[in-house]
């Protein structure tokens, strides 16, 4: 579950760097705004109320008038004005927009109400006029003033820690909000993300169709029960086919037998001509190489589908290949494949862990490969040496080889007992399959190249084990 654990710290990290800007970009906001609509110069109410009240004069008379900026400015903000004496509380000066149901009278206690807040609902901006009042009404919908803006002075001296308490309250809410939201995805996401890693490994899968993801649940579901229905389709399969080969193998044993039986009565009949018994020869030899086929197909078949009991015990594989080498050469009698065992830096003792008999099988199979691909004959070549930890068999001739294009072609088609999509291309005949699958048994490797003659190679490399536990 390694995934969900990376899913909720990227999901952590997206909740966290988001709220960060939400912070970072509100600031900004509320700066740019109070700026703008309270701050900028000349933009202010109450700079234009001050601006507006430089701009009055006295008359002659004794009274007072605006100039013609002043007018200007009280025409730009749409609002009308009085001005208060400061002794008697009479309007001594109004502009000519000044609304019929404003007072021209004011008493101290009015005009301290008038200065904190509203006449007849027009927000009040007041300037000093020398030692007289101007009131500034402005349209109605321009300002929202607090008529008992009055501030406790520790909740003013306190201010950062407030904020800073509603900011972790905040954080601290939409952190709960969205663990809540991540914690229904989770639910829903673990079943698919286990689901899926059980697919990979093969496991029967049922994951509740419930939830956010419940059409994925569905897929999931229907894949598992598509496995199973191929998984047992190709073990019906495979066993069908196991059951055809150990078949066929049983049934034509016998006549094989009678066939290879009779061919060597006539080979020996002391009455038939040369030319007969060299035909009854040819027929021997090849009865003789169809049952060796027909015993590697059926090895072949055992080890693929893991029915041949490996019977491992220690082994000197120095003396073993000496033995195999030995009966080869009796069999080979015109001597037309002679054996080099190649003895520089050859140990005496290699001890490896094995199946006698499957061993003896994958050498002896590359011995007779060199004379199957080599019928006019050649020099096999054998080595036993200790690399790296393992003992490695090499065997090889001078004969005809193969071109590295045919070498690519053996290492990576396919033989037809393990594909059933392209069986024209196949190995280098059953015999290099069974040595493939006996490596594979052992937990070795087999190595196909060209030997330095130009002939073929195959180095078959096993586990070394310690010479003092044998």
């Amino acid at each position: 579950m390694k995934s969900i654990g990376k899913l909720i710290r990227r999901f952590c990290l997206v909740f966290l760097t988001a709220a960060v800007l939400v912070i970072v970009l509100n600031v900004v906001l509320f700066v740019t705004l109070s700026y703008t609509f309270s701050q900028k110069e000349n933009n202010g109410g109450w700079t234009r109320a001050q601006n507006i009240a430089d701009q009055f004069a006295r008359t002659q008379e004794g009274g007072y008038e605006l100039s013609e900026q002043g007018q200007q400015l009280l025409k730009e903000s749409r609002a009308w004005a009085v001005l208060v004496e400061n002794d008697t509380g009479n309007v001594i000066w109004e502009s000519g927009n000044l609304p019929p149901s404003v007072p021209r009278h004011y008493t101290t206690a009015e005009l301290s109400r008038a200065v904190m807040g509203y006449i007849e609902d027009y927000p009040v901006i007041w300037a000093s006029q020398g030692e007289h009042v101007l009131l500034l009404g402005c349209p109605k919908t321009a300002y929202w003033k607090l008529l008992h803006n009055t501030f406790d002075y520790k909740l003013i001296a306190n201010a950062p820690k407030i904020f800073l308490a509603f900011l972790v309250c905040n954080l601290l809410f939409l952190t709960l909000v969205y663990m809540a939201a991540v914690s229904g995805i989770l639910r829903s996401v673990g079943p698919i993300v286990k689901g899926i890693k059980s697919l990979g490994e093969k496991e029967e899968v049922y994951v509740r169709e419930k939830g956010l993801l419940s059409d994925m649940a569905v897929s999931i579901n229907r894949t598992s029960q598509k496995l199973k229905t191929q998984e047992y389709s190709l073990k019906k399969k495979d066993t069908a086919r196991a059951n055809w080969i150990a078949g066929v193998s049983h049934d034509i044993r016998t006549p094989l037998s009678m066939v290879l039986g009779y061919a060597s009565q006539l080979e020996e009949d002391p009455e038939l001509s040369q030319e007969a018994k060299r035909k009854a020869e040819i027929i021997r030899r090849q009865s003789l190489r169809m049952k060796n086929l027909i015993n590697d197909l059926n090895l072949a078949s055992k080890l693929e589908y893991q029915v041949q009991p490996v019977n491992s015990r220690k082994l000197n594989a120095v003396s073993m290949v000496r033995r195999i080498a030995v009966d080869f050469l009796n069999l080979d009698l015109k001597e037309q494949y002679p054996i080099e065992w190649i003895t520089d830096g050859t140990p005496a003792v290699c001890m490896i862990q094995g199946d006698e008999g499957l061993l003896k099988r994958a050498v002896s199979n590359l011995l007779f490969n060199c004379q199957v691909h080599n019928p006019e004959g050649c020099t096999i070549r054998i080595d036993v040496q200790k690399e790296r930890g393992n003992c490695c068999i090499t065997v090889s001739d001078n004969g005809a080889g193969v071109s590295e294009e045919k070498l690519e072609s053996i290492k990576n088609a396919p033989h037809y007992m393990v594909c059933d999509t392209n069986t024209g291309e196949q190995r280098h005949g059953l015999g290099l399959l069974i040595v493939r699958q006996i490596m594979q048994a052992h937990q070795g490797e087999m190595e196909l190249s060209r030997s330095s003659e130009g002939g073929f190679q195959v180095k078959l490399s096993l586990p070394l084990i310690k010479e003092t536990d044998s």
